[in-house]
């Protein structure tokens, strides 16, 4: 039972973006006090239902992915849609070495060779001596023999080129890592739209 209240569900705002994942029972929560719908599809259709009208489509399931209690037996929601909440969650992306990886592949900036995170560093375009910070802008993955050559230079001055300038990434990490992790087929619409058209955004 623990098992399955821990299980993910897909959380939508009202404009029907995929915005967070929560656990069943956290759903069942939004459920019972009114602040969200489950989202159930079929033949490409989707329709939202209240607790009332869920714990009535569960009557008669024959399937595992169901709470159970003493009296009755209720569905797990796999996508729910919160109706008061329309806003997309705001998370900055971390300056960490992980996301710096992310960011740029765990691709060598200078020869764009694809590397094992261990065999890559990260590189300051413009020396940290010659006043370059330590920063989104500044910062790229490097291979060893890349880093070796461009030593304490600027790459104009090595004579090497950097693939893309480095920038701060706009992706959500939100959406990028936890959609990633632990996703139901019944997701599978709302994820592709956030890939599409919310990852990028501001």
């Amino acid at each position: 039972m623990e098992a399955v209240l821990s299980q993910n569900v897909l959380v939508l705002n009202r404009l029907w973006q995929a915005v967070n994942i929560c656990s069943v029972k956290r759903a069942f929560m939004l459920l019972y006090q009114g602040h969200a719908q489950v989202v159930e599809s079929g033949d490409g259709t989707f329709q939202t239902m209240t607790f009332g009208q869920w714990f009535n489509f569960s009557r008669g399931y024959e399937g595992e992915d169901v709470v159970s209690t003493v009296s009755f037996k209720i569905r797990v929601p796999k996508v729910i849609l919160l109706l008061f909440f329309d806003r997309m969650p705001k998370k900055e992306v971390k300056f960490t070495r992980h996301n710096i990886f992310e960011r740029d592949h765990n691709t060598c900036q200078y020869c764009g060779h694809k590397y094992d995170r261990k065999d890559l560093n990260l590189d300051h375009v413009i020396p940290r001596d010659r006043g370059g910070e330590t920063s989104w802008e500044n910062i790229v993955c490097s291979c060893v023999p890349c880093n070796s050559q461009k030593g304490n230079r600027t790459p104009a001055e090595a004579g090497m080129k950097l693939l893309h300038k480095p920038k701060r990434p706009k992706w959500r990490p939100m959406l990028h890592l936890q959609f990633s992790k632990a996703r139901d087929d019944s997701w599978k619409h709302f994820v592709d739209l956030a890939y599409w058209n919310v990852e990028l955004t501001d």
